[in-house]
């Protein structure tokens, strides 16, 4: 090799920078938030958002296209960082996690792709969960709730399972079915750029309000609930680790989440006679 090609080369590798981690690249961004430096920041953080659509695209119908959540994930990647507050006392995994996801279902919201009919049974069986724990004081089991609906426990199951793309986003979603404007539920972690103490009040106490209807969950409710979105295991997975089917997960969980909107419906009924300074705007 000539003289002149070794000294093109190294050129050459002093010309390409080292790949940075993350760490070293955060610190960077927060001396000098420029573009190159908050694209390698993305590119770090990409798996979050592949990961973010696998979770959702399973549990979606063939025609919600995949790149237009991608898209949104990026776009809540992007807002993520440069919102995110490394004072705050969370990680940015876990912060950009919520916001990606967030965007995603925004993005679902817009599509509106969950038909009518899927809604009104889910509303459905979840008036019925209010009405019995309201009456036996506790959550309902499934043979308590196909007995008051006057259907067989396998047709219960089965209803669980056709209004399963409702609720396996409604953790999220709005409160209210109906409702295009009340408060996202993944907005109960806060934005640190809000520095509205009402509203910090507010999220701080909906988040009590959920913590607490979490605990009168059956375990096996708690578990499934605790292993999809806080270890961000896959339905397989979880259906694996109890030694089920994932269509019985689907169905545990659809009960859950019904469960849990249905104690948040009575929690904002019982708030109309509170102080306005502490209810959700």
């Amino acid at each position: 090799m000539s003289n002149h090609s070794c000294e093109s080369l190294a050129d050459t590798a002093v010309a390409v920078e080292p790949r940075l981690t993350a760490q070293e690249l955060w610190k960077r961004y927060h001396r000098h938030p420029d573009t190159r430096t908050e694209n390698s920041l993305v590119e770090q953080y990409l798996p979050l958002v592949r990961s973010a659509v696998g979770r959702l695209a399973i549990n979606l119908p063939d025609h919600v296209d995949h790149d237009d959540l991608h898209s949104a994930g990026l776009v809540g990647l992007l807002q993520a960082l440069r919102n995110f507050d490394p004072a705050c006392n969370t990680s940015f995994e876990s912060y950009a996690r919520v916001r990606v996801r967030g965007a995603m279902l925004d993005e679902l919201r817009r599509m509106d792709w969950v038909p009518r009919t899927v809604h009104e049974k889910a509303r459905r069986i979840q008036e019925v969960i209010s009405e019995l724990e309201q009456r036996l004081g506790q959550t309902p089991t499934e043979a308590q709730m196909a007995k008051a609906m006057k259907i067989s426990i396998s047709e219960y199951n089965e209803l669980l399972n056709q209004i399963r793309p409702a609720t396996f986003v409604c953790l999220d979603a709005t409160c209210s079915f109906d409702s295009s404007d009340s408060a996202n539920l993944y907005e109960v972690v806060a934005d640190p750029a809000d520095n509205n103490p009402i509203e910090e009040v507010s999220r701080r106490e909906l988040k009590q309000v959920i913590l607490n209807r979490l605990k009168q969950l059956p375990e096996i409710q708690r578990k499934v609930l605790a292993l999809y979105y806080a270890e961000d295991l896959h339905l397989r997975e979880i259906a694996e680790v109890f030694g089920l089917t994932e269509s019985r997960i689907c169905q545990i969980h659809s009960q859950a989440i019904l469960s849990i909107r249905a104690h948040l419906q009575r929690y904002e009924a019982g708030m109309t006679g509170r102080p306005a300074s502490l209810k959700r705007s």
